[in-house]
């Protein structure tokens, strides 16, 4: 049954909006001042707040402050006789999620509390998935590397700095990223990925700044690059090795001055972009080749971080191997698989070129073939299986 706490030093008002709103199937509370209604929202959970303005002690639009400073995520109505635009414009500002006039009319009431308690249930609904997600990308392991590796993140993450990140395919270069991001001073900003070795060089450049209309011949409307998308967050450039020189050039210009230009225009538009670089290439060896641009190079990696392929991590198999099994099995919706110790033991001698990427895909492979316990016999059948 959801909580409503009603805060009004008129006895009639709290009376008769109670005996509405519990008709409505509400359990209420009552507090007959700012200072008492501040106790009871901070000693329990309420998913509606009804606030009076006028009251003595705390007045409503302080209780407002105050409340949301406790616990911001709990949407405050307030209710007011003396009502005019100023007062309601200045209550939302505050923070309140509507302001209604008394006396209230009882259907734009009843519906103002359904759509704030709608609101609230997105909210928190919209939190659990990003702690859940936030979960599922949690970074894996105990080994050396990687424990230098979240220092790192630890250590860099809320600075501006620039990062390029190395490794093999499917070691979790992108994880590192998201987790920079995550733990930096943009975290509510935007996270814009960007593949560079999935979009034709041709296109490389739209992609990246956008392009006006008309300045090619299949640019049949404006686009927005992702330097724009990324504006006050993070612009995470994947694979970096396969960016065309002319788009590395640009990529250069926009590092050093904060501006880009979208294809096909003359106006320069300021970005507020913090970019992660990562590639499998050895850049040095791309500059020797001049296939990448060493000044480029240099504005990347202000920080490096290196992850480490699975075959040189092999003690953080068996963590890796139980948080996939959970996963997978929930995914499922079974029960989680257990997993012998000498299955564990030849998935650690296995060698592992795919790197974490396989190691996932080889879990799953076992959850659906194998029997309650997975055997070495399992691993040795269904890890390389034949064709």
């Amino acid at each position: 049954m959801p909580n409503i706490l009603i805060i009004d030093d008129e006895k009639a008002i709290r009376k008769t909006l109670s005996e509405i709103l519990s008709f409505e199937g509400y359990k209420i509370d009552e507090a007959v001042d700012g200072e008492e209604g501040l106790k009871k929202y901070k000693d329990k959970t309420y998913d509606v707040v009804l606030s009076d303005i006028k009251m003595p002690k705390i007045d409503g639009l302080d209780f407002l402050q105050k409340a949301l400073e406790s616990n911001p995520d709990v949407p405050i109505i307030m209710i007011s006789g003396h009502g005019n635009i100023e007062t309601a414009v200045e209550a939302v500002k505050k923070g309140a999620y509507d302001f209604i006039q008394k006396p209230p009319d009882l259907n734009r009431l009843l519906i103002t509390i359904r759509n704030a308690m709608e609101r609230n249930s997105l909210v928190t609904e919209t939190k659990t998935l990003k702690r859940k997600a936030f979960k599922a990308q949690e970074m894996i392991g105990e080994s050396a590397p990687i424990k230098k590796i979240k220092d790192t993140i630890e250590k860099v993450a809320p600075t501006e700095a620039r990062v390029l990140i190395t490794g093999e395919n499917g070691v979790g270069k992108e994880l590192v990223a998201r987790w920079l991001h995550e733990k930096s001073n943009r975290a509510d900003g935007p996270l814009v990925e960007v593949n560079c070795a999935a979009i034709p060089s041709e296109l490389i450049e739209s992609e990246l700044f956008g392009h006006e209309k008309g300045s090619f011949t299949s640019a049949i409307k404006q686009r927005i690059g992702k330097f724009e998308q990324a504006n006050g967050g993070t612009l995470f450039l994947d694979e970096i090795g396969d960016m065309s020189l002319s788009a590395q050039a640009k990529v250069l210009r926009a590092l050093q001055e904060g501006k880009i230009t979208r294809v096909g225009a003359d106006k320069d538009i300021n970005v507020d972009v913090r970019v992660i670089a990562a590639t499998n290439k050895d850049l040095m060896k791309e500059v020797e080749n001049k296939t990448f641009r060493l000044d480029l190079y240099h504005r990347l990696s202000v920080i490096l971080i290196h992850v480490p392929s699975l075959n040189e991590r092999k003690d953080d198999i068996p963590l890796l191997v139980d948080r996939f099994l959970e996963d997978i099995c929930n995914d499922y919706g079974i029960a989680k698989k257990a997993i012998a110790d000498d299955a564990l033991k030849a998935m650690q001698d296995y060698n592992w070129t795919g790197n974490i990427r396989e190691l996932r895909n080889v879990v799953e492979r076992l959850v659906i073939l194998s029997g309650k316990t997975i055997t070495s016999e399992d691993v040795n059948s269904y890890v390389q299986p034949k064709p």
